[in-house]
C-alpha cells in the first residue's frame, strides 16, 4: 500500500482570512518580536538589513498591515493626529502649507486625519474630536477655548495647536496675524503716492478671520496721513465684479488692496473690461503671491505670505507629544513682504 506524504502547513492564511503578525513571522521565517521591531520601526532593537526586507516582503506578499489599535495599546497613546478641516474657504497657499505638513508628520510616524466636522463649532467640535483618541489635535481658525481644550486633553490628546489670531490657554499657539498683511499693503500703496484707497472686504461667509484684520491694517497703515480707506465688498463670482466693476469710476479710488491675489485677479479683468486702466486709473495689489499673479498683463503686485514650513510645525507636535509636561509654547509665524509689479 502506498501512502500519500502529508504536506506541511501552509505558510501563508486561509483564503479571505486577515492575515496577521504570525503569518509574517512564518513566511519570513523569524519570530513574531522581530516583525514588531521591523514594521514599527522600533530602533531600540538591532535588525539586520536582511531580516528587515524579508520581514517587509512577506508583509507584502500576505497584505499585512499593522493594527492601528494594537499599536496604540503598546505606546500608551494613539500616533494619530487630528486635523479638523477649516470652517472658512482656504487657497492654494494654505492648500501647499498643509499638504507640506501632513508629508512632514508622515516622516516622523504619525497618522493625518482630516476631519470634517459639518455644523460643530468650538468646544462642541472639540467632544467630537475628542471621540477618536487622537495624540495630537491641529486647529485652524479660532473658537477653540479653553474647555474645548480640557476636554481634549482629558482624552488623551498629548498636543493640541491652535493656528490662528490668538493663544487659547492650554494649547501651543502659531499666531497668524493678518493685520501685517493689510499695513503691508496699506503702506505699499501710501509710498507709491495713491490717497483714496478701497479695500476688498470678501462676502463670502466665514473669510472675516482674515479680511477683518487685512482692512484695519491698510487703516492703521493710513493712519494720520492725508489718505482715505474705503471698504469694497465683493462676493467672488464673476457677475458681482462685473456690477462693480461697472459703478467703479463714482467711487473715486485711485488704489485697491483686493484682499488676495483671486480676488485681484477677478476684479482686474472686471475693472479692464470696463476700459478702466490698471495702473493708470486704478492701481491694484493682492496677496499671497500666487503664480497666475505673474501670468496676468499687467503682472499683478502682491503681498508675500512667509508661512511655518510643514517641518517646523511637525516637530513641534512631535516635541510635544513626547514632553506633554511642558509649558505650552507661542510663535508668531506669519510674515508678510510686498512684492512691487506693473499694476501698482
Amino acid at each position: 500500500m502506498v501512502q500519500i506524504p502529508k504536506t506541511s502547513a501552509p505558510t501563508s492564511p486561509a483564503p479571505h482570512s486577515v492575515p496577521t503578525s504570525a503569518d509574517v513571522a512564518r513566511l519570513a521565517g523569524v519570530s513574531r518580536a522581530t516583525v514588531s521591531y521591523v514594521l514599527n520601526n522600533t530602533s531600540a532593537v538591532r535588525i539586520s538589513e536582511p531580516t528587515r526586507r524579508r520581514v517587509h516582503q512577506a508583509a507584502k506578499e500576505l497584505g499585512y498591515v499593522p493594527h492601528a489599535a494594537a499599536r496604540s495599546l503598546r505606546a500608551g497613546h494613539s500616533r494619530m493626529v487630528l486635523m479638523p478641516a477649516p470652517d472658512v474657504p482656504v487657497g492654494p497657499l494654505y492648500s501647499q502649507f498643509f499638504n507640506e505638513l501632513q508629508w512632514a508628520l508622515s516622516r516622523l510616524d504619525y497618522t493625518v486625519v482630516q476631519y470634517g466636522s459639518v455644523g460643530l463649532q468650538g468646544d462642541e467640535a472639540a467632544r467630537a474630536w475628542a471621540e477618536l483618541r487622537p495624540v495630537a489635535v491641529l486647529v485652524p481658525g479660532s473658537g477653540l477655548g479653553t474647555e474645548g481644550v480640557a476636554v481634549l486633553k482629558r482624552s488623551g490628546a498629548r498636543a493640541v495647536v491652535t493656528l490662528g489670531p490668538d493663544r487659547v490657554e492650554g494649547a501651543h499657539a502659531l499666531i497668524m496675524d493678518h493685520h501685517e498683511v493689510g499695513r503691508s499693503a496699506g503702506a505699499h500703496l501710501r509710498a507709491r503716492g495713491y490717497r483714496r484707497v478701497g479695500v476688498v472686504v470678501p462676502e463670502d461667509p466665514g473669510l472675516e478671520i482674515f479680511s477683518k484684520p487685512r482692512f484695519e491694517g491698510v487703516r492703521q497703515a493710513l493712519s494720520g496721513t492725508d489718505a482715505s480707506v474705503t471698504e469694497v465688498s465683493l462676493a467672488y463670482d464673476e457677475e458681482a465684479a462685473s456690477q462693480l466693476a461697472a459703478r467703479w469710476r463714482s467711487l473715486g479710488l485711485d488704489a485697491v488692496f483686493a484682499y488676495n491675489d483671486e480676488y485681484a485677479m477677478l476684479l482686474m479683468r472686471a475693472l479692464q473690461d470696463e476700459g478702466i486702466g490698471i495702473p493708470g486709473d486704478t492701481a491694484v495689489i493682492g496677496a499671497d503671491d500666487l503664480m497666475l499673479g505673474r501670468l496676468l498683463r499687467p503682472r499683478l503686485s502682491t503681498v508675500h505670505i512667509d508661512l511655518p514650513s510643514g517641518r517646523e510645525l511637525a516637530e513641534l507636535v512631535d516635541r510635544a507629544v513626547r514632553e506633554p509636561g511642558a509649558p505650552p509654547e507661542a510663535h508668531e509665524v506669519l510674515g508678510a513682504t510686498v512684492v512691487h509689479r506693473e499694476s501698482s
